[in-house]
């Protein structure tokens, strides 16, 4: 059998750290996790932490070669461990994160730490360097606001999506948006852990936000409006289309197996070419499944219900709706 997509997936990224507007810079590496960064008079936010804190250190060098300011915040979008695990390399004063992000991380951060390590080793250089989870110092409920001298930054938990946690940042004067996993470029979702069912509704609050540039979860920076819709339509359109040919194959009572086959062939021609379509598909279609039977919570991913998933799904074993556990 073989193993994870990911597991191949070796070479390194070439990373870009482009400015969207005075003070503000995107971190993008070719479809590797991406990172925010804000300058204020007082220091500097940094919007998704890198996965160890020895990746975070080129986050580190390539922010003080544009400012003296030290960095003081960490601003995470989610909870999954490619994301936060590299908080601590910053040496923030504070790191915020939505209740509900907190909350996942008390649930399941453990887990989610030990399968993402597993399947995709190449995003956690120096892995020796994690203390362990990343535990946000504040937390807020819908909104809360920096102020960056005049500048107002709004960090909003905007909806179920990505996970039921996302939280995006938003600067209303320069309409320029961090949005971490809700929106992808280029890239493929990844919706093990997602709300196809919310996840459009998400998306129309950011299309009301009308955002200028913005900065994915993974894939290039965007410089223009027609390149932040693209972003935001291909999202919807790539989870609305994977949700409805998943929900419509569980209620024809096809294993899990038949879902994942028949969706692979569908939304390969379309969707084929984005980065990371092998790795998540299977997880991606897993959730459907799941959602689609009426699970609304979803399932925690362990590295043992990885393999058991993988096995599923490229081993050939069939696993019937009845079968697939709770």
């Amino acid at each position: 059998m073989a193993g994870f997509a990911s597991t191949a997936d070796l070479a390194e990224k070439r990373v870009s750290f482009d400015e969207l507007a005075d003070g503000l810079y995107a971190y993008t590496a070719e479809g590797d996790p991406n990172s925010g960064i804000m300058v204020g008079p007082e220091g500097a936010v940094v919007i998704d932490a890198q996965a160890t804190p020895a990746m975070a250190q080129d986050v580190i060098a390539r922010t003080a070669a544009v400012t003296d300011k030290r960095i003081r915040q960490v601003v995470l979008t989610h909870y999954h461990a490619v994301r936060v695990l590299g908080a601590s390399g910053y040496r923030p004063d504070s790191i915020i994160a939505s209740d509900a992000t907190r909350n996942l991380i008390v649930e399941r951060g453990e887990q989610d730490m030990a399968s993402e390590i597993g399947r995709f080793p190449r995003l956690f250089r120096g892995k020796e360097t994690i203390p362990g989870l990343t535990w946000p110092t504040h937390t807020f409920e819908r909104r809360m606001t920096i102020w960056l001298g005049k500048r107002e930054a709004q960090v909003i938990h905007i909806g179920r999506a990505h996970t039921a946690g996302d939280t995006v940042v938003w600067l209303p004067q320069e309409r320029v948006l961090f949005a971490g996993d809700t929106v992808e470029f280029g890239a493929t979702p990844y919706c093990g852990d997602a709300h196809f069912t919310d996840w459009p509704g998400t998306i129309a609050a950011l299309r009301r936000l009308k955002p200028k540039r913005m900065v994915p979860g993974r894939g290039a920076a965007l410089m223009t409006e027609a390149d932040c819709e693209a972003a935001l339509a291909g999202t919807e359109a790539f989870v609305t289309d994977l949700f409805a040919r998943v929900k419509a194959a569980r209620d024809k009572g096809w294993t899990l197996k038949q879902a994942y086959d028949d969706c692979m062939e569908a939304l390969r021609p379309r969707y084929g070419h984005w980065v990371i379509f092998e790795h998540c598909m299977p997880f991606n279609v897993s959730r459907a499944y799941d959602e689609a039977g009426g699970l609304d919570h979803p399932r925690i991913w362990t590295a043992e219900r990885d393999l058991e998933m993988w096995r599923a799904l490229e081993g050939g074993a069939e696993v019937a709706p009845a079968e697939i556990r709770r």
